[in-house]
């Protein structure tokens, strides 16, 4: 299901209206976790099954689909480079803005060289103004941050690379 600007702002205007300051929900397919904050929502996201893809049957008329689009192409920066030997990547969970840090003059979630853990916040992704946490996804030493603070990022594009250790 894709969610589209006015349902995600739909969603945060309900949330604003009431008393609570955090939303957990969880399904068999993701973890989504809101929390309200003096500068608004912050998102926490945790995919926990691979999601399929769907295709839609004919409609019955005779008429076949429309053909979907074509994606829009990242910028030479987010182009696919070959996976280091032995390394994992951290990837963007959503498209947005990359941000290092938790807000604008904070020291860095992580440097290049700092151990982390499966559940360690690397980053943030900003989409349509939800702080969408990054997490490591494995036990390692960061080893190369791919992209400049405030960086724009497809969905995927690797943000960092790790070095598992055991």
């Amino acid at each position: 299901m894709d969610l589209t600007n006015d349902d995600v702002a739909e969603i945060l205007a309900l949330l604003d209206s009431l008393p609570y300051d955090e939303l957990d929900l969880q399904t068999p397919r993701f973890r989504l976790t809101l929390r309200r904050t003096p500068g608004g929502w912050t998102e926490e996201s945790q995919t926990l099954t691979e999601p399929t893809a769907v295709t839609p049957a004919p409609n019955g008329s005779g008429a076949s689909p429309a053909a979907p689009q074509p994606a829009a192409q990242p910028p030479a920066s987010q182009l696919s480079a070959p996976q280091p030997p032995g390394m994992v990547d951290v990837p963007a969970p959503l498209p947005g803005t990359f941000y290092r840090a938790p807000r604008p003059g904070a020291a860095p979630f992580v440097e290049v060289g700092d151990e982390v853990r499966e559940d360690t916040v690397v980053a943030i992704v900003e989409t349509m103004k939800l702080m969408n946490s990054v997490h490591a996804g494995t036990r390692g030493r960061v080893a190369e941050i791919c992209l400049e603070n405030a960086e724009p990022v497809g969905q995927g594009t690797t943000l960092m690379w790790i070095e598992p250790v055991s």
